[in-house]
């Protein structure tokens, strides 16, 4: 399997929120192609980011990296940022890691927008 089969990730806007949208596993492997689409503009220059979750199978430390960098970032910005309650091995790994004490966790993107 390709990293492009191994995660596919699509970012749409919506009243100035950028929704990435995860779907697949974030891990050492994918967390590049993730990154890469963190960095379009379309994303950078949103009021609000929301990495929607509920379609991602696993995530591994190097995700969970990823997933911190990326609100790092956004508050760097001066953007809100949230995630949406991924399946249960994301959030359990949100849990134990306590990462998810940190993020906004919402049920779906729209409930970011203004």
């Amino acid at each position: 399997m390709s990293v492009g089969e191994h995660l596919r990730v699509g970012v749409r806007n919506h009243a100035d929120t950028a929704v990435v949208h995860l779907d697949g596993e974030l891990d050492l492997a994918s967390a590049p192609v993730f990154e890469s689409e963190l960095q379009r503009a379309e994303v950078a220059g949103a009021a609000r980011v929301v990495l929607d979750l509920r379609d991602l199978q696993f995530v591994d430390s190097a995700g969970l990296r990823m997933i911190v960098t990326a609100h790092t970032h956004a508050r760097e910005r001066g953007q809100e940022f949230a995630v949406t309650r991924g399946p249960e091995q994301v959030q359990r790994l949100l849990a134990i890691t306590r990462i998810g004490e940190h993020l906004r966790i919402i049920d779906a993107p729209e409930e970011l927008a203004p």
